[in-house]
């Protein structure tokens, strides 16, 4: 069997080589890079050890358990939570998302039609929370800061409403939200109040400990009910854990699903999964512990001197501007007039570096976004140097122009309708679609410049953009025989 384990790790490695670097700081999405090759390996080991055990039962395999527990323990000592707070381990801040709108529905199961207050900044793991469990979304704007609006929250609530949503910090613009006031809020009138610390959770009480100002969010709010915090992003573990926070049990509680009406076992489940792998769950132990309190400060202090440089870099920088002050380690920047923000993140990856595109949104331009991680720390004088070379070559470049023909057409179609023949117009009038295929159809590749199919899709309203998308993906994911 040796030699096909051999072909098949060997092919592995071969087609990775067209993926984004999950390390070397260089991807400013997605991956959290510590830089330590030593805690990397150490996840990896503890993920491979504990691959095929089955968080379904915890009685059949009590290591699990016990990581689990604490690995709940020191996010709870990390968020000031009191000794009554209680927590879940779960596959990643979505289903923690997912779960806190949950359990907030089924707290009030006379409540028919239940519904929750989000800012317009919230992450869209809470629509897509709506969507599934049948909870009405009342979306209010935020303000000129882009931190959520207390008076506007409170507009918004009737006796229907059963969770305030406030984030720490928002993805797009990284501020944190007066979690105090829509907090209180809640806590007058006896309504659950979820923190999404999913991206800043484990890393703002550092910041607060290195001196920092950061507003209150942690437990130590009054009126905080729940609090999502990733451990693969900041915690620098391995892809799959998230903790989902409760300050009771009792409003833990709802979360749990049990069923005994069937010849099998009794089903009881923590989370949306049944079985789950051990895997990412002991990854994220084995990080944890071997980081500890004082690593993760460490990591702090560098992800902040990033950040710090990566800001005072832009700011010199001539034809850039931030788009708010961080509160966290992300930072969001856009373009003046002269240049266009999707040929920058084109231009950047040209030159090796991933940065996330944002598109127009609420009269505002496209802007671009940056997850700083503490790898990137060693990489800040090149990311500038690359940043201006991209910046002159955009200004070059000359704004990306939409053909005229095609604006039309993506403004003269309705998203509710879209036909595969409409997709398919637009697939090969933005050049997404190759040649050939099976079939003679065209087989979809993907760009290796993304800044004209992007200038089409900001051009698009929300619903277009999401219909063109959902398609683009139905087209992407087709079996291989």
């Amino acid at each position: 069997m040796t030699h096909h384990d051999n072909d098949a790790l060997a092919r592995l490695r071969a087609l990775q080589a067209g993926d984004l670097p999950t390390h070397g700081g260089r991807t400013l999405a997605y991956v959290y890079d510590s830089g330590l090759p030593d805690i990397d390996r150490i996840g990896r080991e503890a993920v491979a050890a504990a691959a095929a055990s089955n968080g379904l039962d915890p009685t059949a395999f009590p290591s699990l358990l016990r990581m689990e527990n604490e690995l709940v323990g020191f996010g709870l000592h990390l968020l000031e939570a009191p000794e009554t707070a209680v927590g879940t381990v779960t596959s990643g801040g979505t289903e923690s998302v997912l779960l806190a709108v949950q359990t907030a529905r089924d707290a009030h199961p006379e409540i028919t039609r239940p519904a929750m207050v989000l800012p317009s900044t919230r992450h869209a793991a809470f629509d897509k929370a709506a969507h599934y469990f049948g909870v009405e979304k009342r979306v209010v704007p935020v303000g000129a800061d882009f931190r959520a609006d207390p008076a506007a929250t409170e507009a918004a609530i009737d006796d229907n409403v059963v969770l305030l949503v406030a984030s720490a910090p928002s993805y797009a613009h990284g501020v944190v939200d007066p979690v105090t006031e829509i907090a209180a809020l809640a806590a007058q009138r006896g309504i659950r109040c979820h923190v999404d610390a999913c991206i800043g959770g484990w890393v703002l009480p550092y910041a607060a400990r290195l001196g920092r100002g950061v507003p209150p969010w942690t437990f130590a709010v009054d009126g905080v009910t729940s609090i999502s915090v990733d451990l693969h992003k900041y915690g620098y573990a391995p892809k799959g854990t998230s903790l989902l926070l409760h300050r009771t049990p009792e409003l833990r509680r709802p979360q749990f699903f049990a069923s005994a009406d069937w010849p099998g076992y009794t089903m009881l489940n923590s989370t949306m999964q049944s079985t789950k792998s051990g895997g990412p769950l002991a990854g994220a132990w084995a990080v944890v512990t071997s980081l500890g309190d004082e690593g993760y400060l460490t990591l702090s202090r560098e992800v902040f001197a990033a950040v710090d440089a990566i800001v005072a870099g832009l700011e010199a920088m001539e034809g850039l501007a931030l788009v708010t002050r961080p509160d966290s380690t992300l930072i969001t920047f856009e373009p003046d007039e002269r240049c266009d923000a999707f040929t920058v993140c084109d231009e950047m990856l040209a030159r090796g570096w991933y940065v996330q595109p944002q598109m127009s949104y609420a009269g505002r331009g496209p802007s671009i976004h940056l997850s700083v991680s503490a790898g990137t720390l060693a990489h800040v004088e090149d990311f500038l140097a690359a940043l201006e070379e991209s910046v002159t070559a955009a200004r070059l470049a000359g704004a990306v122009r939409v053909d005229p023909a095609i604006a039309a057409y993506i403004e003269s179609l309705d998203p509710a309708a879209l036909t595969d023949a409409d997709f398919d117009g637009l697939l090969a009038a933005s050049g997404l679609v190759g040649e050939g295929g099976a079939g003679g159809e065209g087989e979809l590749t993907l760009p290796s410049r993304m800044a004209e199919v992007n200038a089409m899709l900001d051009l698009a309203s929300p619903p277009m953009r999401e219909a063109l998308l959902v398609a683009f993906l139905d087209r992407l994911t087709r079996p291989i025989r």
